[in-house]
């Protein structure tokens, strides 16, 4: 038996069994046991291979997330294809089960910013040009897709993504030419999704769309517009519905927020 099933079978379910400083014992054991495997993870036989024994006995999705936090490098599933060249990765990031990066012709780079967490299932594709940056500490839940095609699509620090969000960056010329797919990509501009902005289960953001710092999309809207600084927006196409604060509130801009943990001193 492996000692990641070890941890999982024995210490984590052994109170009545085993005496306290035995199960800390264990514990120690079993994390210089993973700390090992984590080092050696990577690309490769060799560094798949580690990342396989790295993942014994644990269970996917956020259960493994703190994998890329215990290595400087970071953590990529020996499930994920990394088929884009050109990305870049800070320090810590985590890149989960079946999670695609891919590039098409012409692709530009992908960026993924230290402490960055993408979930099983999502899918990061660039083509003609577009790149791709998300900023340190933004997590993206399964499901998601993020195409940056002509333009670019930029999200900032510490964003929050709900599962089975889409981020497209182009769209198809739909004149009366001919078939709408044998038609070139057209775009409006380059998406971009302010610092701290929480982003809801199902959301479509369009190109040429500025989500601005702090706001909120409720679930399964369709973004077509600018929306601004801590507002609130819904529906299909998304409208404002509402702000995070009201005049007489303070808050401290995003950030502000990320450096420091004082209290909001700015009056709007």
């Amino acid at each position: 038996m492996s000692l990641g099933l070890m941890h999982i079978r024995l210490i984590g379910n052994t109170h009545m069994i085993f005496s306290k400083p035995l199960r800390r014992s264990m514990k120690r054991m079993y994390r210089k046991w993973l700390a090992f495997w984590l080092r050696h993870s990577g690309e490769g036989l060799m560094g798949g291979l580690a990342a396989r024994i790295a993942c014994l006995g644990t269970t996917p999705f956020h259960h493994r997330s703190h994998f890329a936090e215990l290595n400087l490098k970071g953590f990529v599933s020996p499930l994920a294809v990394m088929a884009h060249p050109d990305t870049f990765m800070g320090n810590h990031v985590y890149v989960g089960d079946r999670v695609m990066i891919s590039k098409s012709h012409g692709g530009g780079i992908v960026e993924l910013a230290s402490h960055v967490q993408i979930f099983g299932e999502c899918f990061l594709e660039t083509g003609r040009g577009g790149r791709i940056s998300l900023g340190e500490g933004t997590h993206i839940q399964p499901g998601c897709r993020i195409h940056a095609f002509v333009s670019d699509i930029t999200i900032g620090r510490k964003v929050d993504i709900a599962p089975c969000c889409a981020f497209y960056s182009y769209d198809h010329d739909m004149s009366l030419r001919g078939p709408i797919m044998d038609q070139s990509l057209v775009s409006d501009g380059n998406l971009s999704v302010g610092d701290g902005a929480w982003i809801g289960h199902g959301v479509t953001i369009l190109q040429g769309v500025r989500i601005g710092e702090g706001a909120v999309i409720g679930a399964g809207s369709v973004v077509t517009h600018d929306v601004p600084e801590y507002a609130i927006a819904a529906g299909v196409p998304a409208k404002v519905i509402g702000r995070r604060f009201s005049k007489n509130e303070c808050r401290m801009p995003a950030k502000e927020a990320m450096d420091t943990h004082s209290e909001c001193g700015v009056v709007v």
